[in-house]
């Protein structure tokens, strides 16, 4: 049974998701989106088997290198995105300088595409591809766990609007790749509050399933 700690990082509040055994003693780390020393410090106490990222957006990604070279994990991210890691310009931290400096750090240790089946702190993480967001967005569905990224919220859905987004694209990846699963599938989103695949198909205003 795996268990998860919820840290809301950066100026927009990101979540970056702790993530460990049922013997708390192995994590990965969700969208460490800033080098933040809370984080960082839970992370001491555990073996740090990977990085998994959603997707490649400034606010998801900026702690990455701060716990690839402290604890000498892989990063997994969709191949659509494989060199954002490495390039301000596409994953936006040229954009917006008022909320970060520049983000340019390795490229990521594997690519990931969909149905991917990882394992990982002895449980298969299933990855989702649900572009729209952004062309690599991806979820990580672990038993009745999804960390959806910036595609699902809670009575939301992912701004479209930046480079490499589409509408119809999010639209498509939500109702086929997320309203499938099971009601009561936790979605643990990128950013705000929890909520289930039930309660979206029924009451999301943006996409009805």
């Amino acid at each position: 049974m795996l268990t998860f700690q919820t840290f809301p990082l950066g100026a927009l509040q990101t979540n970056a998701y702790l993530v460990t055994n049922a013997e708390r003693t192995r994590a990965i780390v969700i969208d460490p989106g800033t080098p933040d020393s809370s984080l960082l410090r839970r992370l001491e106490q555990f073996e740090v088997e990977a990085v998994l990222i959603t997707h490649a957006h400034f606010d998801h990604i900026g702690g990455v290198e701060k716990v690839r070279e402290r604890f000498g994990c892989p990063v997994y991210l969709h191949s659509a995105e494989k060199d954002w890691l490495s390039d301000a310009a596409k994953n936006g931290s040229l954009r917006w300088p008022e909320a970060t400096p520049p983000i340019a750090g390795r490229a990521p240790d594997r690519l990931l595409s969909d149905g991917d089946e990882l394992q990982l702190l002895g449980q298969t993480f299933r990855v989702l591809h649900t572009p729209g967001h952004s062309p690599g967005s991806v979820g990580f569905l672990c038993g009745d766990l999804l960390f959806a990224g910036d595609a699902l919220f809670r009575r939301s859905v992912g701004r479209t609007d930046l480079p490499g987004g589409s509408s119809d694209q999010l639209t498509r990846s939500i109702r086929e790749k997320l309203y499938v699963l099971p009601d009561d599938v936790i979605v643990l989103p990128g950013h705000g509050p929890d909520t289930t695949i039930g309660e979206e198909r029924r009451d999301n205003p943006f996409v009805r399933g």
